[in-house]
């Protein structure tokens, strides 16, 4: 059974102050996250889906892997059964199981064990990044669109 929660974080005394020096309320706790994928899953029809959901991660999501036989056998195979617990949605396809984690092309398994381990490590989904050309720092949101799109 999947549930889907959406919980306010809670008040610290004040609000915080932005860098800028003005005051912003706090954000609420995001428990689900978008995603694009690089390459996109193909079902059986040949149908390419590429968005996504991500939810946060429990600490049951993180241990019941580590019952499963396919774990044991094979310790590597940890993060397709953790992956295929914590994406709810790709695409129209919102049945997400093992198989469908398998099926992904290499790219977008490593994209979707690189943005789990932001939103459960980081609880975000930005990244700093330099411009090769001009060395000028930015942050870019790993969680959707293309590139060149804001």
């Amino acid at each position: 059974m999947r549930r889907t929660v959406q919980f306010q974080a809670p008040e610290r005394g004040a609000e915080r102050e932005s860098r800028h020096g003005e005051t912003r309320q706090p954000e609420p706790l995001r428990t689900e996250f978008g995603f694009e994928l690089p390459r996109g899953y193909v079902d059986e029809s040949g149908t390419v889906h590429r968005s996504g959901v991500m939810r946060l991660a429990t600490a049951r999501d993180e241990l019941v892997p580590l019952r499963d036989d396919r774990v044991r056998e094979n310790p590597a195979y940890l993060s397709v059964v953790l992956i295929s617990r914590v994406v709810t949605r790709i695409g129209t396809v919102e049945d997400i199981h093992p198989g469908v984690i398998e099926d992904l092309f290499a790219s977008d398994l490593a994209f979707l064990q690189d943005f789990y381990r932001r939103i459960n490590a980081e609880g975000h989904t930005r990244a700093a990044v330099n411009c090769p050309s001009c060395h000028e720092e930015f942050t870019v949101d790993l969680a959707g669109g293309r590139l060149g799109e804001s």
